[in-house]
């Protein structure tokens, strides 16, 4: 198994390993302390099914079952994401995923299924990058910091519950999932290194500052984060597959290929509750 870090910051491109294969203990201790260095790893031509795809992400953790999301027909594991002119994409945000638990995912596998003739790619940003990159006074100022994660804010009614059957089941999960508080500045629980854990898909307010000054200071971060020199860019071909740890990074899918179809799977690693 070979790596090729993309920059400083995040991201590296993993060769000479087979995913269809189960991993071993070798390749698995290997994939997890290159997870831990670069936060992002990317595959090529890795044509895994659902169940194998399930299976690899299953070898980190247990795994979740997303609320809203469909599900593969016989891997529920598997969230399909199916966009198009008829379902327009809702991730074209600066987010992490499934923030609105308690035990947010530690991680994410991602395999393209189907892709557009141009565009579709995603964006990676690095929290700790970025957090390293503010200033002294302003680290201090958010490290005591908590902030509200709400469901509410990437999945309203009027997208997610536009039939009677998507009404029933975004009810069900709206009540299942009131808003839960995380910190804004989050220790990764294996590095030990700090970052950024606020994000534009999930974070509504900073609770200790009055709206003003929590909109103030949530915009500033969500434009920060996004800077390149925290980044890395995947423009994706078939059978490509993307491991994240989700604990401290941040993505975003391009939304620039409409009205051409994309299709994606994701299988999602539960997490730990963040400090």
């Amino acid at each position: 198994m070979k790596l090729k870090p993309m920059g400083p910051a995040i991201g590296a491109i993993v060769e000479d390993i087979d995913l269809t294969r189960p991993l071993c203990d070798d390749d698995h201790a290997a994939l997890h302390a290159a997870l831990l260095q670069h936060q992002v790893l990317f595959f090529e031509n890795q044509p895994v099914t659902p169940r194998q795809q399930r299976d690899l992400a299953a070898r980190f953790g247990d795994l979740h079952i997303h609320p809203v999301y469909p599900q593969h027909p016989e891997v529920p594991e598997i969230i399909l994401l199916d966009t198009s002119r008829d379902n327009p994409p809702d991730n074209d945000n600066w987010h992490t995923d499934v923030t609105f638990i308690e035990t947010p995912p530690m991680g994410a596998v991602l395999s393209a299924q189907l892709l557009p003739a141009s565009g579709g790619d995603t964006l990676w940003a690095s929290g700790i990058a970025a957090y390293e990159a503010l200033s002294e006074p302003f680290r201090r100022m958010l490290d005591p910091l908590s902030a509200e994660h709400d469901f509410l804010q990437s999945f309203p009614a009027w997208r997610f519950a536009r039939t009677p059957a998507e009404r029933v089941r975004w009810e069900a999960a709206r009540d299942k999932h009131p808003p839960v508080v995380h910190p804004v500045i989050r220790t990764h629980p294996e590095s030990g290194r700090r970052g950024l854990f606020v994000s534009e898909g999930f974070t509504s307010r900073i609770v200790e500052l009055d709206k003003k000054e929590s909109d103030a200071v949530l915009a500033h971060l969500r434009v920060h984060v996004a800077k390149p020199e925290f980044t890395v860019r995947w423009r994706w071909k078939r059978h490509d597959l993307v491991f994240w740890d989700n604990r401290l990074t941040q993505h975003y899918a391009s939304a620039d290929y409409l009205p051409q179809r994309r299709v994606m799977h994701r299988a999602t690693i539960l997490g730990e509750k963040p400090f």
